[in-house]
C-alpha cells in the first residue's frame, strides 16, 4: 500500500497526481486539500482539518460529499498535516507521498519538510513532491538512485548540523568522503552522467532534492 496525502498549498505548486497513481494508492487529504480531493472526483479514505481554509458553504458540500470528515480544534498542539501524517505512519504503507506541502506559507513548508525525519523514525519512505521538486530524507548508508527526466538535478542538503563521508558516484561532480556541514552549498544541483548512481554517507541525516528548473 502507498498513501498520498494532499494538503492545502497553492494549487499552482502541485504535482501531477496522475504520473504517481497505481492500484496501491490510498488517498488522505487535510483541510483545504480535502475540498480539492472531492472536486477532482477522488474519495479520500480519511479527511483531517479544522476546516479554517474553506467557507461555510464549502464545509456543508464536503460534509455531502464525504461525512466522515474529522474535524480537528483549531487550537492544538499539531498541524493538520501532522495529524495526517502520523495516522498514515500506523497504517504501515511501503511509502508515504505529500502533495500540496509547499509553496505557501514558508514556516508551514519549513515544518512540513522537517516532519519527513517522522519516516526514518518508523522505517517508512516518506516524500514531497511539488510541481518543481521531489524531497526526502536518508539516514548515514549506502544508496542507489536512478535517472529521472522530470527531475534531472539533485542536491544533498545537511538536515543534522554534520553530515560525514558523502561520497558520490555515477555523477557530474562526484564526491569522495567530504563532509558537509549547515550554510555549505557543496553539493547543491549535481546530475548524474550515468543512468544509475549511488551516494552515501556515514553520519548525519541527509535530505535528498531532485529537481527541475
Amino acid at each position: 500500500m502507498i498513501i498520498h496525502i494532499l494538503a492545502g498549498g497553492p494549487v499552482e505548486c502541485w504535482a501531477d497526481f496522475s504520473k504517481y497513481e497505481s492500484e496501491e494508492v490510498v488517498w488522505a487529504a487535510v483541510d483545504r486539500g480535502v475540498y480539492h480531493l472531492l472536486q477532482f472526483g477522488i474519495m479520500p479514505e480519511v479527511a483531517f482539518g479544522d476546516y479554517d481554509s474553506v467557507t461555510k458553504e464549502e464545509l456543508v458540500w464536503m460534509q455531502k460529499q464525504k461525512h466522515d470528515l474529522h474535524i480537528v480544534p483549531k487550537e492544538k498542539d499539531q498541524t493538520d498535516l501532522e495529524i495526517a501524517i502520523n495516522w498514515a505512519l500506523k497504517q504501515q504503507p511501503e511509502q508515504i507521498r505529500i502533495f500540496g506541502a509547499t509553496g505557501g506559507r514558508l514556516d508551514h513548508s519549513l515544518a512540513n519538510i522537517q516532519m519527513l525525519i517522522k519516516g526514518l523514525q518508523s522505517n517508512i519512505n516518506i516524500s514531497i513532491v511539488d510541481y518543481k521538486n521531489e524531497i526526502s530524507v536518508r539516514e548515514s548508508g549506502t544508496y542507489t538512485i536512478e535517472k529521472n527526466s522530470s527531475f534531472p538535478y539533485i542536491s544533498f542538503v545537511p538536515m543534522t548540523e554534520i553530515v560525514t563521508g558523502i561520497t558520490l558516484r555515477g555523477f557530474k561532480y562526484p564526491l569522495n568522503d567530504k563532509t558537509i556541514k549547515w550554510g555549505l552549498t557543496l553539493c547543491i544541483s549535481n546530475e548524474l552522467v550515468a543512468e544509475k548512481g549511488t551516494f552515501s554517507f556515514t553520519s548525519g541525516i541527509l535530505m535528498v532534492i531532485r529537481s527541475t528548473d
